[in-house]
């Protein structure tokens, strides 16, 4: 006996802190129902003296009844008295029967779990299970199926736009959604689009939407014509003759910061004075470096320095009016305009003069070759002359010896 009390003192000792309150409530409880499984029998016993008590004066009052009846009319007959008297005995069983019939015993009430429990078993469990459903899923097939469409190109292939994002086959789908800024930025290493955004449709249905570059004009290079974008950069490959427009802006420079001080320039000026222009050039002065020529559709020229291209241009739209004929607007110093017959004339005089001034030039080199070349024939002959006599003094004097 002394064996079985130390292990159940052990066994009681090694309880966790859980199980002794969980204990302490259900002895709580039984102590509860215990206090209640009296207080329902002293109910049911007050209630049986109540009902007793009922009957009794039920008797009584059903005795007077039948002392009231019997007393105007004549004497009951012996037949009569002994029917009431086994009804009364018939009543008086029945109620004893009722009486020795058991209750049923209630059912002890099971133990309640404390929602604080139930709530720690939920925060457990739930995550559990959605992680091994992720990782399941992880290690399948379906992890890394994935539709991507691509909308919104048409200078640049599909292709090209999935290989910037650096999006591979091999790629987690859930990585691809959770990380779409990152891969619709990286889109943006190619040259053509301006900006790329990537959406998802469930299940696995992605669509990548680019914005390219517009293009502004074209470099021309004999007869490439390279499309210019309107980042500033001068795309590499030519484009087929064939798919140009009708009407068309073309540069004859590719620098690259020139090129992207152009478009920065043109970006703010009219869509009018825009369409208007035919084709820009480098026309350099002595007085500026990055004057530039701009030849318009109607063959108008118009003189402007690179740097005060957005400032100077505007005024060409109330200059154009005032012009009967084909005309030069120079803007390099001020604001005026010629003709551009009286430029041709200017040209032929200034080609002239260059033309007389380089004729002289080769004139004078001409002839200072000329007497050059008379000195030099001089100079071998006095040479000459000088060894000649020499030599005849040398015969002179070896004679007289």
């Amino acid at each position: 006996m002394s064996k079985d009390k130390k292990k159940e003192s052990n066994q009681k000792q090694e309880l966790s802190e859980w199980q002794k309150r969980n204990q302490e409530y259900l002895k709580k409880k039984a102590e509860e129902e215990a206090a209640l499984a009296e207080e329902k029998e002293k109910e049911k016993q007050a209630r049986k003296e109540a009902n007793s008590k009922l009957l009794e004066e039920s008797k009584k009052s059903s005795s007077e009844s039948d002392e009231e009846a019997s007393s105007p009319s004549k004497e009951p007959s012996e037949k009569e008295e002994k029917s009431q008297k086994d009804d009364r005995k018939v009543k008086e069983e029945k109620e004893k029967k009722k009486k020795e019939k058991p209750e049923k015993p209630e059912k002890p009430a099971k133990p309640k779990i404390a929602p604080v429990h139930i709530w720690r078993a939920v925060s457990i469990l739930v995550p559990s299970v959605l992680v091994l459903l992720l990782s399941v899923y992880l290690l399948t097939p379906l992890s890394t199926i994935k539709n991507i469409e691509v909308k919104g190109n048409s200078n640049t292939q599909a292709d090209d736009i999935k290989q910037a994002s650096g999006i591979q086959d091999s790629d987690y789908t859930l990585a691809l959604l959770l990380d779409k800024e990152t891969y619709a930025e990286r889109i943006k290493s190619n040259h053509w689009i301006e900006s790329a955004k990537i959406d998802y449709q469930f299940p696995t249905n992605f669509t990548i939407e680019v914005k390219e570059f517009d293009i502004v004009g074209y470099y021309v290079s004999g007869e490439e014509h390279y499309p210019i974008l309107s980042s500033g950069t001068v795309e590499s490959t030519p484009v087929d003759r064939l798919n140009l427009p009708v009407t068309y802006l073309t540069v004859t420079f590719n620098d690259e910061q020139q090129v992207k001080e152009l478009i920065t320039g043109l970006s703010s000026i009219s869509e009018d004075i825009k369409s208007q222009i035919q084709k820009i050039e480098l026309a350099p002065s002595k007085a500026t470096a990055d004057l530039l020529k701009i030849t318009m559709l109607d063959t108008d020229e118009v003189l402007v320095p690179l740097s005060e291209l957005s400032k100077k241009l505007p005024y060409y739209s109330k200059i154009k009016p005032q012009l009967s004929e084909p005309s030069v607007v120079d803007m390099e110093a001020g604001v005026y305009s010629y003709t551009i017959a009286d430029k041709l004339i200017e040209e032929a005089e200034e080609k002239a003069k260059q033309e007389a001034k380089e004729a002289e030039k080769k004139q004078k080199e001409e002839e200072k070759k000329r007497l050059e070349e008379q000195q030099n024939k001089l100079e071998e002959e006095r040479k000459k002359l000088e060894e000649e006599g020499n030599q005849n003094q040398t015969t002179r004097r070896s004679s007289r010896r």
